[in-house]
C-alpha cells in the first residue's frame, strides 16, 4: 500500500503543478500532509516536517545569502561585460545565445554548485533573452540540463555519495566515465542547437545596431518574409515592445520552441524588466570598485571548490562584505537587501517546502517501498546486466528522491543485487551517475528554485518542457557507457 501511494503522491504532485491547478509550494505542503494522513501517520506529520527541514536549513540559509550576494554583484555592475560580451558575440542569433546558455552553465558548473551555476548564468543572461523576447523556460532547460552532466564532477556530490556509500575511489569512478559524460554534454549542445534553431524560426531573424542610440529604420526593398520592420532604440527599450537596440525580419509564423511558452510566460514582470542590468546609468553602478568585486567572487568561487568552509558560512561572509564595501551607508544597505527579499523569500520558502515532501516522503517509508519494488521487479535475465538497468532506474529514482536518498539507500541494493550476477560494484557506481541530467530540475533540488524564482518562469512549465530533454539526455550518457564498455 505505501508503494502505491507514494507514486499517486508524486503522480498527483506533478500533475497539479504542471496544469497549474496549485502553486508548487502550496503542493510541496498539502500534498504530502494529505497523504501522511492517508497512510496512518498523521500523528508523526511533525516530526517527518522538522526532520526534513533540519536537514534542509543550510541549504536554505546558503540559498538566501548566495542569492543576496550575487544580487548585489548584479546591482554593481560586475556581470556587465560579461553580458555585453555575450550579446557582441551571439549578434542576437537565438542559435547562438542558447548554444551559448549551454556553454556558459557547464562552465560555471566546474564550481560544483548547482544554484551559484543558476544565479551566474541567469544573471548574465536573462537580459539577453528578454530583450531578443527569447523563450525563457528554453534557458532555464538547457542550463539545467548542461549542469546536470557536470553535476557529475567528483566535487559535485553525485559521484562522491557513489564512492562513500559502496567504499570505492571517487576516481575510480568518474575518470572512466568521462567519455560518456562527454558525450551526454555534447548532446546537450545539440540539443540548444536545435532549441535555437526553433526559436529563430519563431523570432525571425533578428540583428544588433552597432550604433546603439540612433533611431534608423530598415530601409531599402523588403523581401517577401521581412514583413515586419523595427526602429532602433538606445538600449532602454523601444515604443512598441521590441527589444532596444534590435531589427526584425520575421520568417513566417513559426511556433515556439517545441512547447516552450513564450519568453515572459509564467511572469508578470515588466517587459523592460531584462534591460535594467544593463542600464548604465543605474545609480547603483560601482565601477570603481569592479576588480574588488571580481576578486572578491574569485576567492569565493575558489573556497567554495576547495571547501575551506561550509558553503551557507562563504556566502554569509561574502554577502556581508560586498554589501559593506560596495554600499557603505545602513540605508543603502537595507535598500538593497530590500530590492532581493522577493528572490530571497521565494526560493527559502520554496526549500522549505520542499522539506515537508522530501520528510514525508522519507518518514512514511514510502521512498524505501518505492525503490525496493523498482527493483525487486527487474527480471533474473537482467541480472547480468545490472550496470544497464542501474542507469536506467536512475533516472527515475533521483528525480523523485534525493541524491542522499538514492546514493545511500538505493544504490547499495542495486550493487548487491549485481555483485549475485558478478557484476562489479564499480559498474553499478558509474551507471548511478546517469540520471543526474534530469535530477537538477527535480523537484526536490533546492537549486532548481533558484533557477526558475531568478527566470521568472512557472516550475510548471519549467518541468513540461525540460523533463523529456533532459530524460532524453540521460540515456544518450548511458548508451555512450554501453558503447564504450564502461557500463
Amino acid at each position: 500500500m505505501l508503494t502505491i501511494l507514494g507514486f499517486v503522491m508524486i503522480a498527483a504532485f506533478l500533475v497539479l503543478i504542471m496544469m497549474k491547478k496549485m502553486s508548487p509550494m502550496a503542493a510541496l505542503v498539502l500534498i504530502p500532509a494529505l497523504f501522511c494522513v492517508l497512510v496512518g501517520q498523521g500523528a508523526h506529520l511533525g516530526d517527518y516536517v522538522l526532520k526534513g527541514i533540519g536537514d534542509l536549513a543550510p541549504t536554505a540559509a546558503m540559498l538566501m545569502f548566495a542569492i543576496i550576494y550575487f544580487g548585489v554583484m548584479i546591482d554593481v555592475g560586475l556581470f556587465d561585460p560579461i553580458v555585453r560580451g555575450i550579446l557582441k558575440f551571439c549578434k542576437a542569433d537565438p542559435v547562438r545565445v542558447v548554444v551559448g546558455t549551454a556553454l556558459l552553465a557547464a562552465i560555471v558548473s566546474l564550481d560544483g554548485d548547482g544554484s551559484t551555476t543558476f544565479m551566474i548564468t541567469v544573471s548574465a543572461l536573462y537580459p539577453l533573452y528578454k530583450r531578443l523576447k527569447m523563450s525563457l523556460v528554453v534557458m532555464t532547460g538547457v542550463a539545467a540540463t548542461a549542469n546536470g552532466v557536470m553535476n557529475t564532477l567528483p566535487w559535485g556530490g553525485p559521484t562522491a555519495r557513489a564512492a562513500t556509500a559502496l567504499k570505492l575511489d571517487a576516481g575510480d569512478i568518474f575518470v572512466p566515465m568521462i567519455p560518456a559524460l562527454a558525450v551526454g554534454l555534447v548532446a546537450v549542445f545539440a540539443l540548444a542547437y536545435v532549441l535555437g534553431r526553433r526559436e529563430r524560426k519563431r523570432l525571425g531573424v533578428l540583428t544588433l545596431d552597432d550604433t546603439l542610440g540612433e533611431t534608423r529604420p530598415v530601409t531599402g526593398t523588403v523581401p517577401e518574409k521581412e514583413t515586419e520592420q523595427v526602429l532602433v532604440g538606445a538600449g532602454t527599450g523601444a515604443t512598441g515592445g521590441t527589444p532596444a537596440g534590435t531589427r526584425r525580419t520575421t520568417g513566417g509564423a513559426g511556433t515556439g520552441a517545441d512547447d516552450a511558452p513564450a519568453a515572459g510566460s509564467g511572469e508578470q514582470a515588466d517587459e523592460d524588466d531584462g534591460l535594467q542590468v544593463l542600464d548604465p546609468q543605474r545609480a547603483t553602478l560601482r565601477p570603481k570598485l569592479y576588480w574588488f568585486n571580481a576578486a572578491l567572487t574569485l576567492a569565493l568561487l575558489t573556497l567554495l571548490i576547495l571547501q575551506t568552509l561550509p558553503i551557507p558560512v562563504l556566502f554569509l561572509i561574502g554577502a556581508a562584505l560586498a554589501l559593506t564595501v560596495n554600499f557603505p551607508h545602513m540605508k543603502d544597505q537595507k535598500a538593497r537587501v530590500a530590492a532581493h527579499a522577493e528572490n530571497v523569500l521565494n526560493v527559502s520558502g520554496m526549500v522549505f517546502a520542499a522539506a515537508v515532501f522530501t520528510g514525508v516522503l522519507t518518514g512514511t517509508g514510502m521512498v524505501e517501498r518505492m525503490a525496493r519494488w523498482l527493483v525487486s521487479g527487474v527480471p533474473d535475465a537482467l541480472g547480468p546486466h545490472m550496470g544497464i538497468v542501474t542507469g536506467v532506474l536512475s533516472i527515475p529514482l533521483t528525480y523523485f528522491m534525493s541524491n542522499d536518498g538514492f546514493y545511500f539507500g538505493i544504490v547499495p541494493i542495486l550493487a548487491e543485487a549485481g555483485a549475485a550476477h558478478g557484476v562489479a560494484p564499480i559498474e553499478i557506481a558509474r551507471a548511478s551517475l546517469v540520471g543526474q541530467a534530469l535530477h537538477m530540475s527535480s523537484p526536490l533540488v533546492p537549486a532548481v528554485y533558484v533557477l526558475v524564482g531568478m527566470a521568472k518562469v512557472e516550475f510548471g512549465d519549467h518541468t513540461k518542457f525540460t523533463v523529456k530533454w533532459a530524460a532524453l539526455t540521460s540515456l544518450v550518457v548511458l548508451c555512450a557507457g554501453v558503447l564504450f564498455g564502461i557500463i
